[in-house]
C-alpha cells in the first residue's frame, strides 16, 4: 500500500523541500494590508519580513478546503491513501477542517488526519514520521493512529525578542508591551501540551532566552518524558531571521546534550504565519519523542 504524505506551510517546510521529502505542502494564506499572499508561492521570505516591519496590516487564515482537496485529489492519482498533517488545533482551524473533509464520501478510508498539536519543527517531525511509519508498512489509519497517541509529547519554547509583535496581535495589552519595553522584557512562550502558546517565563537577555528554553527542554525530558538524556527524543531549532544565533544555539544543545537520538539537530525558519505573530529576532527549540513503533 502506496501512503501518501501532505501538511501545510505551518510546519516550516518549503514547497522544494516538500519535493525533497516526498511531502505535499498546501500553503497558509494570509492577507498583508488587505492583498492575499501564500507562503514560499507569491512572497519571499525578505518581502515578508520588510512589510512585518513597515508595520504593515497583516492577518493570517488557514487554507481553503479546495486547495487542501486539490492536492489530496493529486496524491490520491498515485496513492491508495493520504495522511495529512495541519498545524495545530489549538492555534487554527485547518485540523478541524482537514477532518471534516476527510469524511466525504470519495475521501473516507482514503485520507486520515491526526491532530499533531504541533507547529513549525515538531509539525515537520511529525511528517517525518508518517513517512518513516509508511516505509514500515503502516497503513493511513494506523499512522494517525500513532501521530495523535504521541501528540502530547512535544513541546516547543519560543523566545520572543520584541513585544510589538504580541502587542500587534492582541496576545498582549498595550500597556503591558509598553512596560515591558521600558523593562527590556524578552517573553518565552511555549506551545504545551494542548497545541495552544502559552507564556512560559519572561528574561530580559539573550542569553537568559537560552537557559531558560533549555531549562524548559530539560524538565520535559525529566519529568514528563522519563528520558533526560535524549536518547530517544530529538531536539530541533526554529528562529526568525535570526540564522546567526540559531547555529550558535545549536552547539550548545550539542553540548548539553551528548548522547541525544540524533546527532545532527535540524535548524529552520519559523512559519510565515507564526513569524507574523512573534517578529524577527526570536529563538525556539523543541523537544519531540520517537513513536516506539520506529525504535
Amino acid at each position: 500500500m502506496r501512503i501518501g504524505v501532505s501538511t501545510d506551510s505551518g510546519s516550516g517546510i518549503t514547497q522544494e523541500e516538500g519535493k525533497a521529502l516526498g511531502i505535499r505542502v498546501v500553503p497558509m494564506p494570509f492577507r498583508i494590508d488587505g492583498q492575499e499572499y501564500f507562503e514560499g508561492v507569491n512572497i519571499t521570505k525578505e518581502e515578508f519580513y520588510e512589510k512585518l516591519q513597515n508595520d504593515c496590516d497583516v492577518a493570517t487564515s488557514q487554507p481553503s478546503p479546495e486547495d487542501v482537496m486539490k492536492v489530496w485529489d493529486e496524491l490520491l492519482e498515485e496513492c491508495d491513501q493520504v495522511v495529512h498533517i495541519p498545524l495545530t488545533s489549538g492555534l487554527s482551524g485547518s485540523t478541524q477542517t482537514a477532518m471534516m473533509l476527510s469524511h466525504e464520501d470519495k475521501y473516507e478510508g482514503r485520507v486520515f488526519v491526526p491532530d499533531d498539536k504541533g507547529v513549525s519543527v515538531t509539525q515537520r517531525q511529525y511528517c517525518i514520521f508518517a513517512l518513516e511509519l509508511a516505509e514500515k508498512g503502516y497503513d493511513g489509519q494506523a499512522i494517525c493512529d500513532i501521530i495523535n497517541r504521541e501528540s502530547g509529547s512535544n513541546q516547543i519554547y519560543i523566545g520572543v525578542d520584541t513585544l510589538k509583535y504580541l502587542k500587534k496581535g492582541g496576545r498582549i495589552t498595550p500597556v503591558a508591551a509598553a512596560i515591558g519595553t521600558l523593562l527590556h522584557i524578552k517573553p518565552v512562550l511555549g506551545i504545551t501540551y494542548g497545541g495552544k502558546l502559552d507564556s512560559y517565563t519572561k528574561v530580559r537577555t539573550t542569553k537568559q532566552v537560552k537557559e531558560a528554553i533549555i531549562k524548559g527542554l530539560k524538565n520535559e525530558l525529566e519529568t514528563r518524558l522519563g528520558d533526560p538524556e535524549m536518547s530517544n527524543c530529538y531536539v530541533h531549532i526554529a528562529h526568525t531571521e535570526n540564522d546567526e544565533q540559531a547555529h550558535a544555539f545549536a552547539e550548545e544543545l550539542k553540548a548539553e546534550f551528548p548522547d541525544r537520538l540524533n546527532p545532527e539537530i535540524v535548524i529552520a525558519p519559523l512559519s510565515l504565519l507564526i513569524s507574523c505573530h512573534v517578529g524577527p529576532g526570536s529563538l525556539a527549540a523543541a523537544v519531540i519523542e520517537r513513536p516506539e513503533e520506529l525504535k
